[in-house]
């Protein structure tokens, strides 16, 4: 049977781990993002074996499990002198799994500029720093911005598998808790709320935004 007591007991503590769960999301994004766009230019390089590895790499990461690159991160590099603490791990993990599908966004943003942009950018002598700076990210990435808002919920969403590598996020904590008590209703419940709230807020603003971008370009 459900007890309240019980809830109020141990919802401090979810909500402490809730903190954890959120900096992972989006320090994790924050690495997607840069990491996606330097892919995304990476594969559009004149220079082959940068654009053949960006795009190795891409291929690689997303057709691999996101728990085996965490494993390989947070068990393996340690025995080649490189030891990570496991919240540290799982942004790298999560967030360099996530920018190959990132830079895919990235990707579909610069192909849809005009081809027209690039030749006035190379009529008015822009250098292809300038050209990338000044006229084709500012106009591709604003229409991807609903897009990748869809994946910071996604990756959001993710955050559980962390607990693999020993991060106590909440799920891990709901868990524990679960473990000392031989109550799981509550806590499992609660942490199941909380990613509903989360999650569903977070797309309704995502789906503001798209529409308040898509009457700008209207």
């Amino acid at each position: 049977m459900w007890s309240w007591d019980y809830t109020f007991m141990i919802l401090p503590e979810i909500l402490s781990a809730l903190k954890i769960t959120v900096s992972a999301t989006f320090v994790a994004f924050a690495v997607a993002l840069v990491v996606g766009l330097i892919l995304t230019l990476a594969r559009r390089s004149n220079f082959k074996p940068l654009s053949l590895f960006a795009q190795g790499f891409v291929e690689f990461v997303r057709n691999t499990p996101l728990l085996v690159q965490l494993y390989f991160i947070f068990y393996v590099l340690p025995e080649h002198g490189l030891s990570l603490s496991p919240f540290v791990a799982g942004v790298i993990g999560l967030g360099l799994h996530y920018s190959t599908y990132l830079s895919e966004v990235y990707r579909g943003g610069i192909e849809s500029i005009p081809p027209g942009q690039w030749e006035a950018a190379k009529a008015l002598n822009f250098s292809p720093l300038d050209t990338w700076r000044k006229i084709i990210l500012p106009q591709s990435i604003p229409p991807v911005i609903p897009v990748l808002g869809n994946y910071l919920i996604t990756m959001f969403k993710e955050t559980p598998v962390l607990s693999a590598i020993t991060l106590v996020e909440i799920m891990q904590t709901a868990k524990m808790l679960g473990s000392h008590s031989f109550r799981y209703l509550e806590a499992f419940t609660i942490v199941g709320v909380m990613f509903l709230i989360l999650s569903y807020s977070s797309s309704l603003m995502v789906r503001r935004l798209e529409v308040r971008l898509n009457l700008k370009s209207a």
